[in-house]
């Protein structure tokens, strides 16, 4: 089971629905939304909203994007900027990306 598929699954036996009625309300066949919740298939994003409008819930829920996600990818983002080397054709040197950094960093802490 994957972190969407038991997510889906909690949150469709948290609203006390069946996966049958889910599956008619999201407009597919029954075999197909239990390959969602059995972490076989995943459904498109017009689908996923369907889903969050049915479960009233965020995509973010499902999706898993929530805040610690965003500081992974933080931290990703400072693995790039140690791996940068150039940027525009230009060469980056540490100051240069120290300051691109400070940059960002102002950017998110203002959110």
């Amino acid at each position: 089971m994957t972190d969407f598929s038991s997510k889906l699954k909690y949150e469709r036996e948290r609203m006390g629905w069946s996966k049958t009625k889910l599956a008619k309300y999201v407009g597919v066949g029954l075999s197909t939304y239990a390959n969602w919740e059995y972490g076989i298939a995943e459904p498109d994003i017009a689908t996923i909203k369907k889903i969050c409008e049915a479960l009233e819930i965020s995509s973010d829920v499902l999706l898993d994007l929530s805040v610690q996600n965003a500081a992974s990818s933080t931290s990703d983002l400072d693995e790039m900027l140690d791996d940068a080397r150039s940027f525009d054709g230009k060469l980056l040197d540490e100051h240069d990306r120290e300051l691109v950094r400070g940059i960002l960093k102002r950017i998110y802490s203002e959110k």
